[in-house]
């Protein structure tokens, strides 16, 4: 028998690097030397993608599978079954995590790890070796304390350090039972041995990585550890030095705040989750948050430090109404966050808010991501609607495009009147992709003037300012409602590029 392992997943994108398979990797013992990454993405054909596993010869080969990937990966597990039915197939991940909750592709893998996979893939693998049959398909994957794991990160070729983002934990878990998230689930935040991260961290940048995404739920749980991985940064400051971290909303501290104030605008970005500002709502969802201290502090981040602020909120929680959703929109937009990202509540396999779906009438879409259609206060059309706004939101109100357009949609209740604009490019459009930036240009001049009844003037003065801004060739002609747009090729943090340029 050969015995190569593949270990593979299937990206949303290029850029992004798969950190579970790093740590699968770093974890195999004596297997490693038989082991390999190979990494796809969501776009690609899954019968290219099988061709090119196969053509490695794997006997084995584990698959990470998430809710943006487990569609594609279905197809090509079903493909790959068809060819080489002989391989093994083990699926692992946070889509398969629970063994009354598994989606079809369970039934066409070998083996399932449910649960943390480090040292169970790696027993199985030993296993499997010795006996390519083993009798449980289903294998409960064993926890295993931090000091056991071996770090994934000297596992980061150089073209990850080149052209991925480099995912990195100081602590695993999270102490907050916040219903919408798996990590609901976990009994408490744990730490890393801070020196052996940080000498971690050491060796990368060392190799040239400069853009640090820190996947720490609460990477603000612990100010002392926080500030201390704040200063190893700050001593090895470069001007393309890019960190990224996930913060709690009410939890910043004067320790904090003071090392914060003293890195350079554009090296910082928080993804904040707000989630909702209802208070009600906060406790039908088992979530613990100060709002007067999330506001405080996000004014503060503003006013204070050069980061780029990410705030979150989601919308079709239980209990949530249009009204209310409109309500936290409108106050998160007075505290004037470069981004706020509009989710739509989705439904996690295990995640403790399935517990409301009866009560709350909630009603998912069978194929993933297994987003919310409906509820007891919020009808499909009404989900629909907001889908729409969200993705125009994407489009002009996080792109950095239009700084100066934008304050005059939002001048006076902002969910309510980009709402009516989002209603008036869907009436025009009937799409919410391929919409090119001339055309773009073009329908925010129309509904703008026409439908919304923004004084004229100060449209076209704000829509010629924002394409003078974007860097793109062309001019922009009032008579025409429109311009004539040549696209540039982007660049690494292109939204946070604009958003700085455009408040300088």
């Amino acid at each position: 028998m050969n015995n190569t392992i593949l270990l593979t997943t299937l990206n949303a994108r290029y850029m992004h690097s798969a950190f579970a398979l790093r740590y699968l990797y770093a974890n195999l013992g004596e297997l490693r030397k038989q082991a390999q990454i190979m990494e796809f993405t969501i776009r690609q054909r899954p019968i290219d993608i099988v061709e090119q596993m196969l053509a490695r010869k794997p006997s084995i080969i584990g698959f990470s599978v998430y809710i943006w990937n487990v569609t594609e990966t279905t197809a090509v597990i079903a493909l790959l079954k068809q060819v080489a039915p002989r391989t093994i197939v083990v699926v692992g991940g946070p889509e398969v995590s629970f063994a009354n909750d598994l989606p079809g592709l369970a039934d066409q893998a070998d083996y399932v790890i449910t649960g943390p996979g480090e040292i169970s893939f790696r027993q199985l693998c030993e296993d499997l070796v010795r006996q390519p049959s083993l009798a449980s398909k289903v294998i409960a994957g064993r926890s295993a304390s931090l000091e056991e794991l071996e770090l994934p990160y000297a596992y980061y070729n150089d073209e990850d350090l080149r052209n991925r983002l480099i995912y990195v934990e100081a602590s695993r878990g999270c102490p907050f039972k916040c219903e919408f998230c798996l990590s609901a689930l976990d009994r408490t935040a744990q730490p890393f041995e801070l020196g052996r991260f940080l000498d971690a961290m050491d060796g990368l940048f060392h190799r040239g990585a400069r853009n640090f995404k820190f996947i720490d739920r609460t990477f603000n749980l612990k100010v002392a550890t926080s500030v201390a991985i704040l200063e190893f940064f700050l001593t090895r400051m470069h001007d393309d030095l890019y960190l990224h971290f996930e913060v709690i909303p009410d939890c910043l501290p004067e320790k904090l705040r003071q090392v914060l104030t003293r890195f350079p605008p554009g090296s910082l970005q928080f993804e904040i989750g707000v989630q909702t500002f209802d208070s009600e709502i906060q406790q039908i969802i088992s979530r613990k948050q100060n709002n007067q201290s999330t506001c405080d502090n996000l004014r503060w981040l503003r006013e204070h430090t050069g980061a780029h602020i990410h705030a979150d909120l989601i919308f079709g929680l239980p209990g949530d109404t249009l009204e209310n959703f409109a309500r936290s929109f409108d106050q998160l937009v007075s505290l004037k966050p470069q981004e706020i990202q509009l989710g739509i509540l989705k439904r996690l396999r295990g995640a403790p808010i399935n517990r409301h779906t009866d009560e709350f009438l909630l009603r998912y879409n069978p194929a993933a991501p297994y987003n919310i259609l409906s509820t007891r206060d919020i009808d499909f059309q009404t989900m629909q609607r907001v889908n729409r706004f969200a993705r125009y939101w994407e489009m002009i109100g996080n792109s950095g495009r239009f700084p100066n357009t934008l304050p005059l949609i939002l001048a006076q209740h902002p969910f309510a009147r980009f709402l009516e604009l989002s209603d008036g490019l869907y009436e025009l459009t009937g799409s919410t992709w391929k919409i090119s930036m001339r055309r773009l240009f073009t329908l925010l001049s129309n509904i703008l003037i026409d439908q919304m009844k923004l004084e004229p003037t100060r449209v076209h003065m704000a829509l010629e300012a924002d394409f003078g801004l974007s860097g793109e060739k062309g001019v922009y002609d009032p008579g025409k409602r429109g311009l004539e747009v040549i696209t540039r090729a982007g660049v690494a943090n292109k939204r946070q590029r604009r958003h700085r340029r455009s408040s300088a």
